[in-house]
């Protein structure tokens, strides 16, 4: 179901401009990519869908940290084992708990990003925060919140529904236990209907243990998704039960349409069900509608229809076209609930002889794979900062996103449909036990209908389960298949093996995929010539941005061809994926650099060198790499800097990614000589250094097309901040994103600079995180200032729910080194209907 607002796409650009294509940044051409991107919010032309209610639970928490050892310090639970023995005993969930010195906040939130870093090894894959069994007293927190029921919601269903939290969490309302959830990626709700008190207000406490972990990766800790109330009739809708299944025939697709009704009143109850489908610009195209059926009480039904569409839009990553069906039950001649449910119609087709082809065109998969974190922020992502991390990626010419290693949150699926990247999507834990199956079964049903998927994963290197275990592994991997095919007959199924795929897992997948080993696929395609192979796992280049040596003694890595043992360079492995027909392509690893897992470096390294961008989505030159090969346009990026002070006469490798047929470098005005371009390749030259510039002019067919220019800067003397858009709704979700700069006294960028500088937010928005990019930075991603990491540093600023103007002004921070002048940006926010919410009590006065 859509939760994305208009304004999580339409934005306007607000950095500097360059003098060409290829000098606009990745910055600038994020935000003018985002600008033109489709609109899929649908019109106020389609009818709204009540009566059902569905109310972002983000404002007003109140938050503390228990103790994972110390009931004293636990709000007294499980200080005896009496606990549980009667319902409503747990006072911290009634109104008369004082909760007046707890801390307030708003989901979502990660409070694991907000605790020092400890140099403790054991913490190592989880970036190195004090999170675990051995730090109980940061490894438990509480959240709390008062809402009101009115009277009115007396009979409907009330539903508190939470798409993600880290990770063992147990719900208490009105002094009741709820209910747990033990898994940190799946979503979980919980009807409280009968808990409520109508007419009142009332109290819901979670208590959320991050002690146990789900992966080998940075995680967080918290609700760190959002979290909705959801009122709906006692006859409704079945949860993620509506599914659209489309199939092109020529110039028409036919629409399969289904849904269950759930029927939790006392009594039988006669219904039907009614599709109508939209377009993107909110015109109807089509109806539906199903015979009635008697739904007993306590019971539920299934319900079906076809619909045709003539002539349709069909959904690619160059065209992201998207529909939308609104269910609605009826029932006594009255509408007792609907939904809106956004869908494409597109083919997709793996094929052993010919790779991969959406809507009948061949095309190669040009993926990532990626963690979910980000600088600032770590796992708790406000919406709008998926769509800009997409953005990045689509702007180097990515065109599918795998979500390693578990199902994603709702708003990076719907940034891929309405932006334009396929998705390889995955679960967390590969079992067949009730567990592994509940979770597989929610990703599958929540998101069956979201065009950008091609691929369910059920799991990654499960090396027992390929090896010694690979019977259990066979068993396992094919029940979990099987549901995926009962759930979406649509899709293939596989997952990203480690090996050679010759048995356990691999035996019952409908496509191949291989992690890294180069070594495997060609002979794998010659013994099993009718199954289709992709690379699931690709590449693991490691880069330091802006560090052109490596460093050990600095945990650096040169940005030219740094990659691990097993791993390959960009060039290597697209050069192998991306010249066979009957490979599909593959998934990089990763797009971007994440916390945790450090490599090649440990401590005081805190997050990996893996990404093709760094942490706040800054380009290392890989990036132009793919840009050159991935993309459509004429390319050209020439590295490293200019600014070697004290190696004068040192020879410095200068390197050129294009994808135009020769380049020639010229040095201080003088040519250096000129280059065929190797298909899928790069140039490069060795250049005695001296102060000065150098110059690349690419050509084709004899005419030069693009040039870019490297300079020796002078010291920073002045600050530059540039933002994503100078507008935001004033919602207290949306966000502006600000590149912080070292200017020189020519304007121009430093890019070695490391200046910490200092941030002062006032008016109508507030600091939610700041970050540079740098591996190795221990500084806090909370406070109001950032050391520049080669020149670059990000904030992160929302708004609040008045219209206004923030204001922002970057500043030397501390007494060393020279003063710089300051630089002030003001981000204006206007003044937009927000989501429905929850109010909280200040707001209900």
């Amino acid at each position: 179901m859509t939760r994305i607002s208009r304004r999580d796409l339409l934005c306007s650009a607000a950095a500097v401009s360059a003098s060409s294509l290829l000098a606009r940044s990745a910055w600038a051409r994020t935000a003018a990519l985002l600008a033109g991107s489709p609109d899929a919010s649908l019109s106020a032309a389609i009818p709204a869908v009540a009566p059902r209610e569905q109310l972002l639970f983000d404002f007003g928490w109140k938050f503390q940290f228990g103790n994972g050892v110390d009931p004293a310090k636990d709000l007294g639970f499980g200080f005896g084992q009496g606990d549980f023995a009667k319902t409503g005993d747990f006072d911290f969930s009634k109104a008369k708990f004082d909760d007046s010195k707890w801390r307030t906040l708003n989901l979502p939130h990660d409070w694991a990003v907000e605790l020092p870093f400890v140099n403790d090894q054991e913490q190592t894959s989880h970036g190195f925060k004090p999170v675990g069994r051995r730090y109980p007293e940061t490894s438990v927190g509480w959240y709390r919140r008062e809402f009101e029921i009115p009277v009115g919601d007396l009979g409907k269903r009330i539903t508190v529904e939470f798409d993600g939290a880290f990770r063992d969490v147990i719900i208490f309302v009105n002094g009741c236990f709820i209910g747990r959830n033990n898994n940190g990626y799946a979503p979980f709700s919980f009807d409280l209907t009968d808990f409520l008190t109508y007419g009142a207000r009332n109290f819901i406490v979670a208590r959320v243990d991050a002690s146990f972990g789900d992966g080998w990766f940075y995680e967080g800790a918290g609700i760190y998704r959002h979290v909705w109330l959801t009122k709906t009739d006692a006859l409704h809708l079945g949860k993620w039960d509506s599914y659209i299944r489309t199939t092109v025939n020529g110039t028409s697709a036919t629409l399969a349409l289904a849904t269950v009704i759930e029927n939790q009143g006392k009594q039988a109850e006669s219904a039907k069900v009614t599709w109508q489908i939209f377009d993107s610009a909110g015109k109807s195209v089509a109806t539906a509608e199903s015979s009635a059926q008697s739904i007993a009480a306590d019971g539920h039904a299934s319900f079906n229809a076809t619909a045709q569409l003539d002539n349709p839009a069909l959904w690619s990553p160059d065209e992201p076209n998207l529909y939308s069906a609104v269910v609605t039950v009826e029932s006594g001649g009255k509408s007792r609930d609907a939904e809106r449910i956004s869908f494409g119609v597109r083919t997709a087709v793996f094929d052993a002889d010919k790779g991969f082809s959406l809507n009948g065109k061949t095309i190669k998969i040009q993926g990532t794979c990626n963690h979910q974190d980000h600088a600032g922020v770590g796992a708790a992502l406000p919406d709008r900062l998926q769509a800009f991390r997409l953005a990045v990626l689509k702007e180097m010419g990515c065109n599918a996103v795998r979500t390693s290693h578990n199902m994603p949150t709702p708003e990076w699926v719907d940034g891929c449909d309405r932006m334009g990247l396929m998705m390889m999507c995955e679960t967390r834990q590969m079992s067949s036990n009730p567990e592994g199956l509940a979770q597989l079964e929610a990703m599958v049903k929540r998101y069956r209908n979201s065009p950008s998927i091609i691929i369910w994963s059920i799991g990654n290197e499960e090396w027992h389960l390929q090896s010694d275990m690979f019977e259990q592994g066979a068993k396992i991997g094919a029940t979990m298949v099987q549901r995926c095919h009962e759930l979406d007959p649509t899709r293939v199924v596989s997952a990203a093996v480690n090996g050679d795929n010759e048995k356990g897992i691999s035996d019952s997948f409908d496509i191949i995929g291989f992690n890294y080993g180069l070594e495997h696929p060609d002979g794998y395609h010659k013994q099993h010539p009718k199954r289709p192979i992709y690379g699931s796992e690709t590449s693991s280049a490691i880069s330091t941005r802006g560090a052109y040596s490596t460093d050990p003694l600095r945990n650096l890595v040169n940005d030219y061809n740094g990659v691990v043992t097993w791993g390959e360079t960009a060039e290597e492995w697209w050069k192998f994926y991306g010249t066979r027909d009957w490979e599909a392509g593959g998934f990089a690893w990763t797009g971007f650099d994440y916390r945790g897992e450090p490599t090649p470096y440990g401590w005081p390294s805190i997050n990996s060198q893996f990404g093709i961008v760094d942490m706040c989505g800054f380009p290392k030159d890989t990036f132009y790499y793919y840009k050159a090969w991935w993309g459509k346009e004429p390319s050209l990026h020439l590295f490293p800097h200019w600014n070697f002070e004290g190696r004068e006469g040192d020879i410095i490798p200068v390197w050129i990614y294009s994808n135009l047929e020769e380049v020639e470098l010229f040095v201080n005005g003088q040519s250096a000589g000129s280059q065929k371009v190797p298909h899928l390749g790069h140039v490069e030259w060795k250049v005695k250094y001296e102060p000065g510039l150098i110059e690349a002019r690419a050509s084709k067919d004899g005419k030069v097309v693009l040039t870019e220019k490297r300079e020796t800067t002078g010291p920073t003397v002045a600050i530059r901040l540039t933002a994503d858009r100078t507008e935001i709704d004033a919602d207290g979700e949306d966000i502006a994103i600000l590149k912080v700069e070292a200017l020189d006294k020519e304007g121009r960028a430093v890019p070695t600079a490391s200046n910490t500088i200092g941030f002062k937010i006032s008016g109508e928005g507030k600091l939610v995180g700041v970050g540079n990019g740098d591996p190795n930075c221990q500084e806090s991603d909370k406070e109001p200032k950032r050391s520049l990491f080669n020149g670059l540093a990000q904030v992160i600023v929302q708004s609040t729910k008045r219209p206004g103007e923030i204001h922002i002004e970057a500043v030397k921070n501390g007494w060393d080194g020279p003063e710089l002048t300051p630089a002030k940006l003001v981000i204006v926010t206007k003044g937009v209907r927000p989501r429905a919410a929850v109010p909280t009590i200040r707001d209900q006065g």
